[in-house]
């Protein structure tokens, strides 16, 4: 009977992977002995200038092989006229292998430029930098200036939104409603704000092999239903833990808000090492303003549990204190790639978040989510991100 047993276990297992042999060997065949049968095209080469950096006398500009065969650099130039150039390591690329081009150049600060990349067969590729900005070098002042700018933008103004937790705490059940929609009209317009940036950074510096819409929306899925396993299982253990379940979701929203102001750190950085920005008071007054709102979210759900002071700073240096990190890590080591990667890890948060919220509001009573207060929330929620989103 045993026997029997084995022998049922291990047809099972090999009917599930002989599939998988066939599409190994078909796929090796294809790349090996079938790939001259198959190819019917002619590849085309393409390089990616990913990033310009202007130090003294010099640019330098990092270049990656994203396309399918590989390339050799020929020359370099700037605004159309060839320079001498060297190329480190060399100038031959295999696909997805970068190379850093520099460049001898008596370059003018804030002067727009566009340096091009020519390679073997003649191709040119270019980059246009609006304003020359001196490449930033990591010292402690830069640092210590990135984070009085993350804690302008990302502590403070959580930490003054949720001061509105005693308002919230005194409202009846259908105003307290009210404001979980609004938390969640709020997070829509974060989670559509972190995908516009997303696609904006995609279509600027990421190559198109990449597939830069299909990378989001795959991040933006992975991440979603990851927090979702993650945060029914945090929520269910909630009423048999010391962890109460407003604490719980409060925690969630803290996380999916500090992983969209990570991103916001980011481009934040990243804008002033490129210089493309004016990096201005307004600017910081505006993104301020703007994060204050993300206090309120995380308000809403608290002010149903004890006053926690203690647990409350630690959701808003939770939702904050990212801001800072994304700021150092865009000033000092930007990539397209890890922005968008960010961008919308926090993007599917958000959305898991704002599901959650919404199962608490028709556990709560209002089943169909019809209800004035749920619809009026939610708009405005939206609405005032709208508002001051305009500032920015």
């Amino acid at each position: 009977m045993e026997l029997s047993d084995n022998s049922s276990k291990v047809k099972i297992v090999a009917s599930g992977l002989i599939p998988f042999a066939f599409v190994i060997i078909m796929m090796a065949y294809i790349f090996g002995p079938g790939a001259d049968l198959l190819d019917l095209g002619v590849p085309l080469p393409e390089i990616t200038i990913e990033k310009v950096d202007f130090h003294d006398s010099e640019i330098q500009a990092t270049v990656r092989n994203t396309g399918p065969i590989p390339v050799e650099i020929a020359m370099a130039d700037v605004n159309d006229r060839i320079q001498p150039a060297a190329v480190e390591p060399d100038r031959s690329l295999e696909r997805f292998e970068s190379a850093l081009v520099r460049i001898p150049f008596e370059w003018n600060e804030a002067e727009p430029y566009i340096v091009g990349i020519t390679i073997g067969d003649g191709t040119r590729f270019e980059k246009e930098i609006e304003a020359a900005a001196p490449a930033l070098e990591p010292t402690l002042d830069l640092a210590i200036f990135f984070a009085i700018i993350g804690t302008y933008v990302g502590i403070i103004p959580v930490m003054i939104g949720l001061l509105w937790l005693p308002f919230i705490k005194k409202i009846s059940k259908q105003k307290f409603h009210f404001f979980l929609a609004l938390t969640a009209g709020l997070l829509f317009f974060l989670a559509i704000d972190s995908i516009e940036e997303a696609v904006e950074v995609s279509n600027e510096s990421l190559a198109g092999s990449f597939n830069g819409i299909l990378l989001i929306a795959t991040v933006i899925v992975l991440s979603f239903l990851g927090l979702f396993y993650s945060g029914n299982k945090l929520v269910s253990r909630a009423n048999s833990s010391k962890i109460a379940k407003p604490v719980a979701i409060a925690l969630m929203i803290s996380i999916g808000i500090g992983l969209h102001n990570f991103g916001e750190g980011l481009a934040i950085g990243a804008a002033v090492g490129l210089g493309s920005v004016a990096f201005s008071t307004f600017l910081i007054v505006g993104f301020a303003l703007h994060n204050t709102t993300e206090g309120i979210a995380i308000a809403a759900p608290m002010s149903r549990g004890k006053l926690m002071i203690g647990k409350l700073a630690a959701m808003g240096m939770i939702a904050g204190s990212p801001a800072i990190f994304g700021a150092w890590l865009g000033g000092f080591v930007y990539s397209p790639f890890t922005s968008i990667i960010f961008l919308s890890i926090g993007a599917g948060a958000i959305f898991q978040v704002i599901i959650v919220i919404l199962k608490w509001i028709r556990d709560e009573g209002d089943i169909t989510l019809s209800s004035a207060s749920v619809a009026s929330g939610f708009a405005i929620g939206m609405l005032v991100m709208y508002l001051t989103s305009i500032l920015v």
